[in-house]
């Protein structure tokens, strides 16, 4: 069956389709009728999953954020902010990652708008070619550590916890990783100098410290308001996961109105991008439903067990073996495949040891934010290529990333040393 869906993938057939196709055929070889008999329960549970609605709220959120060009002067400010260090253009980069990952959640809005706005100008300033491909691709991809990431919500659904646990697991970890990309930059900066140029003084005069300081309130605030409004909702308690989403949409309508950028296109672009990916996720998640029954029927459980059983080292171990699993597997398949497919597999044997559902959950999501960047088939460097100015090569953005997965793995190796920087926030607030 895992040879026959990874043959299908392959050929060019869609995963969804591949998913069903390949469960529906082996499950039925296996074990007869009563995968039918049990398909129609698992599928009526997933349709009607309230934790799962706040998915298409969360889109919805993120590409009316996009579609109304809220980044653009997010990008502007926070550059002329930062300009005057070495760097400093990269840095507020990861900055404006941060506040859009935290808002939108959507890897491919935030790389495309970043790539639009400010890759020309990075070339135009000096700043070299691979370190601006991958600064952009990474920052980018920081929506899916960051909650209200999608793929926290599914893993919230896998692993059998809240979405408000793995939410505020999963900041501290986020935020980490984007100070560890600061901190490259600006080591860059001190040893590599030429590779990352400040903004020119003349043009950094141009702005006044008040305007800056105005700008800065006025392109930064409601953003970071959107976020804590959502956010602290579900941390704090006071509000579901569906229902914070419902007030995160509805204030991205605020916010694009105040801002004047909201009219009858960009509302029928914002609507459109929503039903577009919600209809991908959810089409996906269906389609894994009889795969995973299969898996089970089939006693797929068992051989992942002895298989592991095999590792010398313990726990440990085991937890390590599926993190480079999982790594392994981000350079050819999508998180949704991963999470729907191979994540059930090693599930089992990690809740019977005792392992912390939320560390793992928040390990698991950073490995596979990395799968966004990991060639051939990372799509953040696919968005990013589609959007990038002639004389950017995919070399370009292939050596730009490399040391930014580096980082990532940095990163997953702290949080694997320390658990607490997952585990001590949700305790702290009692979930």
């Amino acid at each position: 069956m895992l040879a026959g869906f990874m043959g299908m993938i392959l050929i060019g057939i869609p995963v969804g389709i591949s998913l069903a196709t390949s469960g529906l055929l082996f499950g039925f070889l296996g074990f007869g009728s009563t995968l039918f008999d049990l398909l129609p329960s698992r599928i009526y549970g997933v349709v009607t999953n309230y934790t799962l609605l706040a998915i298409p709220l969360f889109v919805f959120m993120g590409v009316m954020l996009e579609k109304s060009k809220i980044a653009d002067a997010l990008l502007e400010t926070l550059g002329h902010a930062m300009g005057g260090l070495r760097g400093g253009m990269g840095i507020a980069i990861v900055l404006v990652g941060v506040l859009m990952g935290a808002a939108t959640g959507i890897v491919g809005a935030t790389v495309v708008t970043v790539g639009l706005l400010t890759l020309p100008v990075l070339m135009r300033r000096g700043y070299s070619r691979s370190v601006a491909c991958g600064t952009i691709c990474a920052s980018g991809t920081l929506g899916q550590i960051l909650p209200p990431s999608l793929v926290l919500i599914l893993l919230s659904d896998i692993l059998g916890e809240s979405v408000g646990s793995l939410f505020a697991a999963a900041l501290f970890p986020g935020l980490m990783l984007a100070a560890v990309y600061v901190i490259y930059l600006l080591v860059l900066g001190m040893v590599r100098p030429e590779t990352v140029p400040p903004i020119p003084q003349s043009e950094r005069d141009s702005l006044s410290g008040s305007d800056l300081l105005f700008r800065l309130v006025k392109s930064v605030a409601p953003t970071i308001l959107l976020v804590f409004a959502v956010l602290g909702s579900i941390i704090g308690g006071v509000a579901a996961p569906t229902e914070a989403a419902s007030m995160g949409a509805a204030g991205s309508i605020v916010i694009a109105l105040v801002s004047r950028r909201l009219d009858r296109p960009i509302m029928a672009a914002t609507l459109k991008g929503t039903v577009s990916i919600s209809a991908m996720v959810f089409f996906i998640l269906i389609c894994a439903q009889p795969f995973a029954l299969a898996f089970r029927g089939l006693g797929g459980e068992h051989l992942v067990e002895a298989l592991f059983a095999l590792l010398p080292g313990g726990l440990n171990a085991e937890l390590l073996f599926m993190m480079l699993l999982l790594f392994i597997l981000g350079f050819f398949l999508e998180w949704i495949e991963i999470s729907y497919i191979a994540l059930p597999m090693f599930l089992p044997i990690f809740q019977a040891a005792g392992v912390d559902m939320v560390w793992f959950g928040i390990l698991v999501a950073m490995n596979l934010q990395a799968s966004f960047l990991t060639p051939p088939f990372g799509w953040a460097l696919f968005f990013l290529k589609g959007v990038s100015p002639p004389g950017i090569t995919t070399r370009d953005i292939y050596i730009g990333v490399l040391p930014f997965i580096a980082l990532q793995l940095i990163g997953l190796g702290l949080l694997f040393i320390f658990p607490q920087m997952a585990t001590w926030l949700p305790a702290a607030l009692g979930w």
